[in-house]
């Protein structure tokens, strides 16, 4: 039994964290429009299925400390109590609370009990019909008048429930899924028995019976299908919308009782023919002649009662069929995929070299095929950034009320995809800009309205496709960086010498170095200089570039430009002596030549004319210390990072390659200006430039050397 109940919550566990964070999107949106219907429904629904399905898998602390704040919901949805911001502020409470019992016992730790306690008081205090609440469940009659008074729409639902023969060792009783329904609204229940094989051949721990439901609610699909969650991939079940209020038509019958039949698959077009030639009633015929089932006839009969005299009407419910893979097994996937598209590169470059016509064929249709492989098995990886969205809205929601200030969070493009991977890394450095612009950046309501602007700040947060990448703004409307004090401070730290002339965008890029920072005070929000530097490591990891750009008295906007996904990116091959490397293509603007005469009139500068531009250079045989002397005429692969032109000289240009990403071992993990290594069509390995992390290293360099420091 112990071993089924851990079957049962590791089901549980992705379950329950997505029904947490859908709990907490739903109360924040409800505190903004506190009459919809719909979040309210769908807050009361998060926390009936955390409450039953935690009951299931003997999570009983949490069934139990759900309990009051599912009713004080219930008593919101009934329209008996406001969604107050006291009452949203509880409930936002207990879901942490409920985390925290969950993560101790999935991750490990403790839960402090005393919460519990607190949380439950102050509700009680807000709700005192809390304890008359706590009887029995409604009646059925009950809830159907409550549900007509709210005006919410009726819809009639056929169900068939055929659960898999050995749920009962899953440790499932399916009649209680089947009291569940009964709670949903009206509710007629058919049990089908012709699968039960003679008295000899039953075993006792299988179950052989299905069900047949027809169920009238206002609860809609969803609720449904909470009760199946935890045998919905152990089970057949089939939800059909048979009637709905407002759209009956006394002047139509609904379907005879053969097209019931027909529609479940219970009776054949053949046999139903058959019988209609007979003179008897048609359900005794069929029963007569061993046709379907009484109980099938019943059932039916049941279902013909329960729509009477309706139009008719069967939609399919929306029920997408999915299942739940772990990551490890994707990543396995993607592993293998990669290692795909390598052989397929090599398959092409042998065919291409050995010029076999039906050698040729034959590779070109494999890198079709492999092509569509990857791509699809890089969009299973995609989830779309809205998921990491929902979860600024309450750190929003906590800082505002902690700093005392008034703020809005507007979100767009939360449907734009990325990379599984890229969002979870892109977390923790969201949330550091996103903290940095409301203490530093928005203002509080009395200053604004005294600078002619709204109480309320806006903190704008948006997503878009841009080609392979995906390009993330964080953007305020508050009082905007302040270059004299980034300069001062600078000056200060010894970043910035006190006669250095910089830009607008060079002095911005100061605010990246680490244990920078322009606060006046230091406060639990920010102002230790903290964060932002690894809010820059981190995009460098990620392949990204990071952009700010802010206007005094209006603003401040910074731009994260990322790729789609870390896995497989579009690279650029060159090759410097017998070494190869691959530049990502998304950073290369251009390439142009570098002759002996253009170095010569440099006067010994790293420095390129390119249509009358001057463009800094890196030399990458020097820099990775390539021996060997380099052709006459060179390659200068030119790049753009964080709006500068910066070249890297190369002795050769292959051309574009689908790079499959290798991460480098221990041993290799911290070269710099390498980010990691592919394997071409020949064998041979190629290392990827990590292009920001070398122009800074570049840059390190030239300023030991004006110093008169040694770089060797």
């Amino acid at each position: 039994m112990e071993d089924i109940i851990g079957k049962l919550r590791e089901t549980f566990k992705e379950e329950v964290y997505e029904l947490l964070a859908e709990l907490e999107a739903s109360l924040l949106e409800l505190e903004k429009t506190p009459q919809d219907q719909e979040l309210i429904a769908r807050a009361f629904r998060a926390m009936h299925t955390i409450k039953g399905s935690g009951a299931t898998c003997e999570f009983h602390d949490v069934a139990s400390f759900t309990h009051d704040i599912e009713t004080a919901l219930d008593l919101v949805r009934k329209g008996k109590m406001a969604a107050s911001k006291e009452l949203i502020d509880l409930t936002l409470a207990a879901r942490d609370h409920i985390k925290a019992m969950l993560d101790a016992y999935y991750y490990g730790g403790t839960v402090d009990a005393t919460k519990a306690r607190s949380i439950l008081i102050s509700l009680r205090k807000l709700v005192p019909s809390l304890d008359e609440q706590n009887a029995p469940a409604a009646s059925v009659h009950e809830d159907t008048e409550s549900s007509k008074e709210s005006g919410e729409k009726n819809v009639t639902y056929r169900i068939r429930f055929r659960p898999n023969q050995n749920i009962f060792m899953l440790g499932i009783d399916p009649l209680l899924m089947l009291e569940e329904l009964r709670q949903l609204g009206s509710c007629r229940v058919v049990a089908q028995t012709d699968d039960i094989p003679p008295l000899a051949d039953n075993n006792p721990e299988l179950c052989y019976t299905y069900w047949d439901i027809i169920l009238t609610t206002d609860r809609g699909v969803n609720a449904i299908q909470d009760v199946f969650i935890f045998v919905k991939d152990d089970c057949e079940l089939k939800i059909e919308v048979i009637d709905e209020d407002g759209v009956l038509d006394d002047e139509v019958s609904y379907k005879k009782l053969g097209d019931i039949l027909l529609e479940r698959g219970d009776l054949t077009a053949p046999d139903l023919q058959l019988v209609l030639k007979a003179k008897k009633r048609f359900g005794e015929i069929l029963v007569e002649n061993g046709l379907v089932a009484g109980n099938k006839i019943e059932s039916a009969l049941a279902e013909q009662q329960a729509v009477r005299e309706a139009r008719e009407k069967r939609q399919e419910a929306d029920m997408t069929s999915s299942i739940r893979v772990s990551t490890e097994k994707l990543d396995t996937l993607v592993n293998l995929v990669g290692e795909l598209v390598t052989v397929q590169a090599r398959l092409s470059q042998t065919a291409f070299t050995r010029q076999i016509p039906e050698f040729v064929s034959i590779a070109e249709e494999i890198e079709r095929l492999t092509t569509n492989l990857r791509d699809n098995t890089m969009n299973i990886r995609m989830l779309p950034i809205g998921t990491t969205f929902s979860k600024f809205k309450r750190l929003v929601r906590n800082l505002s009320q902690e700093l005392s200030k008034e703020i809005e969070l507007t979100t767009e493009g939360a449907e734009t995809e990325m990379d599984k991977t890229v969002i979870e890394r892109l977390s923790d450095p969201l949330v550091h800009l996103i903290r940095n612009s409301i203490d530093h950046g928005i203002e509080k309501p009395e200053v604004r309205e005294s600078l002619g602007k709204t109480r309320q700040g806006t903190l704008h947060l948006s997503a878009s496709h841009s080609g392979p990448n995906v390009v993330i703004r964080i953007r305020d409307d508050g009082k905007g960086l302040d270059t004299a004090a980034i300069r001062s401070k600078a000056i200060e730290r010894k970043l910035l010498s006190a006669e250095a002339e910089l830009s607008e965008q060079e002095l911005f890029s100061l605010i990246f170095a680490p244990g920078f920072s322009t606060a006046q005070e230091i406060t639990s929000v920010s102002g230790r200089g903290v964060g932002m530097d690894v809010v820059k490591k981190t995009i460098d990891s990620l392949r990204g570039t990071i952009d700010v750009s802010s206007a005094r008295g209006v603003g401040t906007t910074i731009t994260l430009n990322l790729p789609l996904t870390l896995a497989i990116i579009d690279g650029f091959l060159t090759r410097i002596g017998a070494e190869n490397f691959i530049f990502p293509l998304t950073m290369v603007e251009e390439c142009v030549e570098l002759t002996r005469k253009d170095i010569e009139s440099a006067h010994g500068r790293h420095v390129a004319n390119v249509r009358g531009q001057i463009v800094p250079y890196v030399r990458l045989r020097e820099q990775f210390r390539i021996g060997g002397k380099g052709p006459d005429i060179e390659q200068i692969v030119i790049t753009r990072v964080e709006n500068q032109r910066v070249g890297f000289v190369v002795d050769t240009i292959i051309g574009e390659h689908q790079t499959v990403l290798k991460s480098l071992g221990k041993f290799y993990q911290d070269v710099e200006g390498v980010s990691g290594a592919t394997i071409l069509g020949n064998g041979t390995v190629a290392l990827i430039l990590d292009i920001p992390n070398l122009v800074r290293l570049a840059e390190q360099q030239e300023n030991l050397l004006a110093r008169g420091g040694d770089v060797s």
